[in-house]
Order: C-alpha cells, then sequence, then structure tokens
C-alpha cells in the first residue's frame, strides 16, 4: 500500500526496492489474523467484495478464493503496480481520498493499515460504510502505535536503548506524515457513529525474534524512512546497527498491537443518511 504524506510524497512507496519484502512481512504476519476475522457471517460465497488499499495483493487472492467463482472482489490501490487481476478479481486503481467509491453496494470491505495514514480518515471511513450493502460488513485493521516499545531480550542494555530511540524517531516521522498513531483506538467509536451495528474489535500482539519477518518490518521501514531518519538526527552509524540489532537471534520484541474492527450495516438503515450515536 502507498501512503500519502501531507507534502505530496509518500511514506511507503509501492514503488520502493524495500516495497515488496516490508508487503510480504506483513502479510506473513497479518493475513491469517484477517481471514479469521472475515470468516463467516463476514465472508460468505457469492459475496461483492472490496479491498481498499490492497498493496501486494496477497487479501484481495484469498478472498477471492473464499467467495468462489459466483463472488466479485475488486481489488484498488493508489498504486496497483503489483496487483494482478485473474478470475473473480479485478483491479483498479484508485484514491480513497478523493474518489467516490468504485460502487456500492459491497457485501464486504476490507481496509488493512491504510486509514491511519490518511489525515481525513473519519471521512473517508464514513465514505466505505456508506458503501456498505445491508447486513454487509466493513472491517478495518491498523497498527495502534501508541504503547511503548517493549524489547523481550537484547545483547546488551545498549542495543536495547538503540532500539527504542530509533523506533521513537521512526514514529515522529510517521507523525510528521500525518500519520495518527492512536488512530486504532478511535475505529470502533467511529464504525458506531457511522450507524453501522454488531461492531466489535480484537487486539493481537505476539513476540518477534531477530531475523524473522516480524523485525524485518523494522529493518524494511528504516530504509524507507532513512532520509527522514537522517534528517530527525540519527546518524548513519546508529540506522546500520539498528538493522544488524533486528537481525540479531538475540533479539526479540513485541510486535505492534494490530486492531481489527468491524461493523455490520443493519439492514434497515439507508446509505449516505446523517449519522448519530
Amino acid at each position: 500500500m502507498a501512503t500519502h504524506a501531507p507534502d505530496g510524497d509518500y511514506t511507503f512507496d509501492n514503488g520502493s526496492p524495500d516495497a515488496v519484502p516490508q508487503m510480504r512481512a506483513l502479510e506473513s504476519f497479518l493475513d491469517p489474523i484477517t481471514m479469521r476475522r472475515l470468516a463467516r457471517p463476514v465472508l460468505r460465497l457469492g459475496s461483492r467484495c472490496w479491498e481498499v488499499g490492497a498493496g501486494g495483493g496477497s487479501m484481495a487472492r484469498r478472498i477471492a478464493r473464499a467467495v468462489g467463482a459466483d463472488g466479485d472482489v475488486l481489488a484498488t490501490d493508489i498504486d496497483p503496480t503489483h496487483l494482478v487481476a485473474e478470475g473473480n478479481l479485478r483491479v483498479r486503481r484508485h484514491d480513497v481520498r478523493t474518489e467516490p467509491p468504485p460502487g456500492d453496494a459491497f457485501d464486504l470491505i476490507h481496509a488493512r493499515l491504510v486509514l491511519l495514514h490518511l489525515p481525513d480518515r473519519r471521512r473517508v471511513l464514513r465514505t466505505l460504510a456508506d458503501a456498505v450493502a445491508p447486513d454487509g460488513w466493513l472491517v478495518v485493521e491498523e497498527f495502534d502505535c501508541t504503547a511503548p516499545v517493549r524489547v523481550l531480550t537484547a545483547p546488551t542494555d545498549d542495543a536495547a536503548k538503540l532500539f527504542t530511540q530509533v523506533m521513537d524517531t521512526m514514529m515522529g516521522v510517521l507523525q510528521d506524515h500525518g500519520a495518527d498513531l492512536g488512530w486504532a483506538q478511535d475505529v470502533h467509536t467511529e464504525m458506531a457513529t457511522a450507524g453501522l451495528a454488531d461492531v466489535d474489535t480484537i487486539t493481537h500482539s505476539q513476540s518477534w525474534v531477530g531475523g524473522s519477518s516480524g523485525t524485518s518490518l523494522y529493518e524494511t521501514n528504516s530504509r524507507q524512512l532513512e532520509p527522514d531518519l537522517l534528517a530527525a538526527g540519527l546518524s548513519s552509524q546508529q540506522l546500520h546497527a539498528f538493522r544488524r540489532l533486528v537481525r540479531d537471534p538475540g533479539f526479540a520484541v513485541m510486535s505492534y498491537h494490530f486492531v481489527s474492527t468491524r461493523g455490520r450495516r443493519p439492514a434497515g438503515i439507508v446509505r449516505g443518511a446523517p449519522h448519530t450515536l
């Protein structure tokens, strides 16, 4: 997924050399969690689905298989470089911030790690909710990056301090680019305000050991954000040491908190009507 910054640049660009390993690491960690959240009654045979900010397309492909040949899946991204249309899976370039939904009455709309990067995230969520069919579902999943990073094991105390320093700087850079690090905590309330029913939220976190696909996220993020991290006061030597550390099997850290929220469009609610609690 390409994420937009207020100055017109991209925080994480699908065209960068580190985009593919970043997407693969995210898919490895998150896809099994997401598929459990999309199990029946959320995802059904024959469903019409929209995968927003589809990135590498792994979830769009999984959803396409789950809905069967009679279902239809549209995968969109502001940069669909890594998306491939096949069978019941269609691909379209789409900017969810500025363009209307590519259709309406979707049985499922899924957006993962998209809205936290958008300054107008609340308006976008309401737009997505309005595009859900009666008895259809909106599923929004984000990282909650407000909790302090918890290092479990590290070769030295200085190594643990370095990791925390780099991560604190990285979070500051993301905020400077318009990300709301605590947005995940607001999604449940925003869905209820948008008129959705049966809203529920789960949070997942687990340990990541050095050299795993999870800790590789830290390395690829540090490469994509390197110019900003250097401008924020980190040195090249610190970034090199950080990357060695996250490959060290003696290092372990708790993952970001992954927050998954879903809500259903009641059959009697008219899409686009004013929403109140």
